[in-house]
């Protein structure tokens, strides 16, 4: 009988980076080339791990496998939203581990809760608290439909309220660090054994009596295998790796012994490259042998129930070797940063942060309880609508809670004080404090939040509560001078960011010079309904007149908006709104727009603008950043075309020139160097653009810029590239009987061997993979397409079924 058991966990999360006005996060630079940072980490981790690669003796994939189908994981609910609605690819197939593993565990699934966006836990209030556990699960029930057994707590942060809370919503078990338990003892045994030192026995479960008289069981992770894996290169070899976690078992502590580890999800192929192969190797050895069995905590804890009983540290946590004082002091955890630096303004942070917190409360209570039946039981039960933003869930919710039927102007009142509270959450997420600076992102996304939840007070009460908070930010000074303090840094990033009714329909209405939106669009969290709209062009300049209703998705609250914009080229775009009035008084607007515009009279409709929009001016810095980011592009494209001419024809008549340089090792002058980069990078990128490549060309240009010194840009080009190749992927997949299709795949991935370019073929194996093992088969035995698929799997090294080898 085996009684040796292995369980990996993995805590897959990342912080909300929505803007918290439109509902989508914005394009992120550090993550580039990606356009954000969870774009990213799916792209590195979290795609990889749904479909990992088993490689035989000769480097051959011989399995591809879903590695989060045999570990115990938790995604955080915020990340899991993300990925449904930009990788649902990735999202499905952890759906479908937790069932898998449902089936392989006794019908124990794998997934394990988390309070709802990451809080640390021993420093929320009761309430929040509460409020947390309660969205983790009702979050974790929608999505994996069952009821979790366990629940990860952000960071390990830990508290006897919060476990007390967990365990009277049916909560099993927690994981926590070896350092977080204070003194163990067996059931049998009255002496308790100091442990605090780390020194505990994570093979086994134990129990915590909690004040209410329940129990919750708490794991222990082995803290040196996990930190070898996190920091110490582990993943470097699979072998070792699984060396590591078998020599975990002790002889002399008796059967049914539990060796695992808990580590940030991330490790495994973003924090290290390829950790996911590593795991899955790992995975795969202790499946097939013989001495191990894999499990998961819901089945170990149904199997072998707790013989001991564990007192806990609280206050402490797995990130901070200070407890929890990393999310409230300067007691020198941090990410690095410049010599001298310093985490001071974590303090203030905290301090200004909890003081609206609990200004923002009594005012919901009172103002909430002429509207709502229980305000804090809604607010637990708001989830559901974070959930589900339809008209339809937003009734059903008010029909749950609401003290009566509310008018239109009581409904937007209520979702607008439970919005203000939800946002008050958000802006305790951890990650806000963990980094270097109160400049970062992760910060300004928690003082977004708050300004959100200040916004959202100062509708419903006219509250002026934003001087306050500011003047408290101003303690918190940033390590770099130029961003100056939080309150240089919230006018800066959170001020700025803003949106209400009258940006957002400003932003429609500069995008609606460049974009058909028909009569009905949406604009992020709003919809967009067009009474009327007349667009009108002459030469490079645009004139949109109109009159629209704007309507939040969120608090549904709306507004009926006549405006006026105008292009004159380039960048310059101005524009004005204002309230409607009446038909006759807009048509007149309008009539009065494009009869001036009409002359010619450009500057005379700037003018006309003005007068008729006193007070409510925009511009293109009115865009948010993406789709000011698309129109700014549209507007250089002339002005590139041109830079491309002339670079392209200066390149061109001095080739010659070029060549002897770079022939007798002349340094070739910056200005030469720009230009011929220019032309070389520009000839390239239109050739790997082509649907069918001309390898010969590209290979020319190769040559070309090894000739003239030109180093060229692998990232930036290879990434254009891993697209190509992962949409070629997609299509093959889809029509692997089209001979074309393969042929492009191929010569795509070839090229990218030719140019060097360092792209990730793991889509296209995939592909390969599916379209190989396909039941039928997916083309006939004898077609062109089985000799293109055959090259295909020898250049993407993977090893053919037995009946197509």
């Amino acid at each position: 009988m085996i009684d040796k058991y292995v369980c990996i966990h993995g805590h897959f999360y990342q912080p909300p980076r929505e803007n918290p006005w439109l509902g989508v996060i914005e394009v992120q630079d550090s993550a580039a080339p990606y356009h954000d940072w969870n774009e990213r980490i799916t792209a590195e981790c979290y795609r990889p791990n749904s479909r990992s690669r088993i490689l035989d003796h000769e480097g051959w994939i011989e399995q591809i496998v879903n590695n989060y189908s045999r570990i115990s994981f938790n995604f955080g609910p915020t990340l899991l939203s993300w990925l449904d609605e930009c990788a649902p690819d990735v999202y499905e197939a952890i759906l479908a581990a937790d069932r898998d593993s449902a089936l392989r565990f006794g019908g124990h699934g794998s997934a394990i809760a988390q309070p709802y966006n990451h809080m640390i836990m021993p420093l929320a209030n009761s309430r929040d608290k509460r409020t947390q556990v309660l969205w983790g699960i009702a979050d974790f029930e929608r999505r994996f439909r069952r009821r979790p057994e366990g629940m990860w707590l952000p960071e390990t942060a830990v508290d006897l309220e919060t476990l007390d809370i967990m365990a009277e919503q049916g909560i099993a078990f927690t994981i926590l660090e070896p350092r977080q338990a204070r003194r163990v003892r067996a059931f049998d045994r009255p002496d308790w054994r100091d442990v605090s030192d780390g020194s505990i026995d994570p093979r086994r479960p134990y129990q915590v009596s909690l004040p209410s008289g329940r129990t919750i069981a708490v794991f222990f992770f082995d803290g040196p295998a996990a930190r070898a894996v996190a920091f110490e290169g582990l993943l470097a070899s699979g072998e070792k790796f699984a060396e590591r976690l078998a020599g975990l078992f002790d002889p002399s502590r008796g059967p049914h012994q539990l060796a695992h580890i808990a580590t940030d999800g991330e490790t495994y192929g973003h924090h290290h490259r390829f950790g996911d192969m590593a795991l899955a190797y790992v995975l795969d050895f202790f499946d097939k042998s013989r001495d191990y069995s894999l499990t998961n905590y819901g089945r170990h804890l149904e199997m072998f129930p707790p013989q001991h009983e564990v007192e806990i540290i609280e206050n402490t946590s797995w990130s901070c070797a200070h407890g929890v004082e990393r999310w409230r002091g300067d007691c020198g955890d941090s990410t690095g940063g410049a010599p001298g630096w310093n985490q001071q303004w974590r303090a203030p942070l905290r301090r200004a942060l909890d003081w609206l917190r609990d200004e923002l409360a009594p005012m919901y209570e009172r103002e909430a309880a002429n509207l709502l039946k229980d305000p804090w039981a809604a607010r637990d039960d708001y989830i559901s609508v974070i959930a589900d933003r339809s008209s339809a869930a937003v009734e059903e919710f008010l029909a749950r809670h609401g003290t009566g039927p509310l008018d239109q102007a009581e409904r937007i009142r209520a979702l607008k004080l439970l919005e203000m509270q939800n946002h008050a959450m958000l802006m305790f997420t951890s990650c806000g404090w963990f980094f270097n600076d109160i400049s970062g992102i992760e910060t300004i996304q928690v003082l977004q939040y708050a300004g959100r939840a200040v916004q959202l007070a100062q509708e419903v009460f006219g509250d002026h509560m934003e001087q306050k908070l500011i003047s408290m930010l101003a303690e918190a000074r940033s390590n770099l001078p130029e961003q100056g303090d939080g309150a240089r840094v919230y006018e800066r990033y959170v001020t700025s960011a803003r949106v209400d009714l009258p940006r957002a329909l400003a932003h429609y209405a500069v995008s609606s010079l460049f974009d058909d939106y028909g009569y009905r669009a949406k604009v992020f969290h709003y919809v967009v309904e067009r009474q009327d709209f007349k667009l009108e062009s002459a030469g490079r300049a645009k004139l949109a007149a109109g009159l629209a209703l704007i309507t939040s998705e969120i608090t549904q609250e709306s507004m009926l908006m006549s405006f006026g914009v105008v292009h004159l080229g380039d960048q310059n775009i101005t524009g004005g709104m204002r309230p409607y009035e009446s038909a006759r008084e807009h048509n007149d607007m309008v009539r009065e727009l494009h009869q001036t515009f009409g002359r010619g009279e450009l500057t005379d409709v700037v003018h006309l603008l003005d007068r008729l929009f006193p007070g409510r001016p925009f511009s293109l810095r009115s865009l948010f950043r993406d789709e000011q980011r698309k129109i700014v592009r549209q507007i250089m494209q002339p002005a590139l075309e041109d830079a491309e001419r002339v670079y392209r024809a200066f390149y061109e008549e001095h080739i010659l020139l070029f060549r002897f340089l770079a022939h007798i090792d002349f340094p070739i002058p910056n200005r030469f160097r720009a230009a011929a980069d220019f032309a070389l990078h520009l000839e390239l990128r239109r050739e790997l653009q082509k649907l069918d490549l001309d390898q010969e060309r590209i290979a020319l240009i190769l040559e070309e810029a090894r000739l003239v010194a030109i180093e060229i840009d692998t990232e930036g080009v290879g990434f254009e590239v891993q697209q190509k190749v992962d949409k070629l992927a997609a299509a093959f997949a889809a029509r692997p009987e089209d001979p074309a299709t393969a042929r492009r795949l191929l010569e795509t991935i070839e090229v990218a061997d030719l140019a060097k370019l360092p792209i990730d073929l793991g889509e296209a194996q995939n592909a390969v993979w599916d379209v190989t093992r396909s039941e039928p088969p997916a083309y006939e035995p004898a077609s062109e397409a089985v000799a293109l698929v055959q090259k295909l799997a020898s250049r993407l090294k993977v090893r053919l079924p037995a009946r197509q080898g």
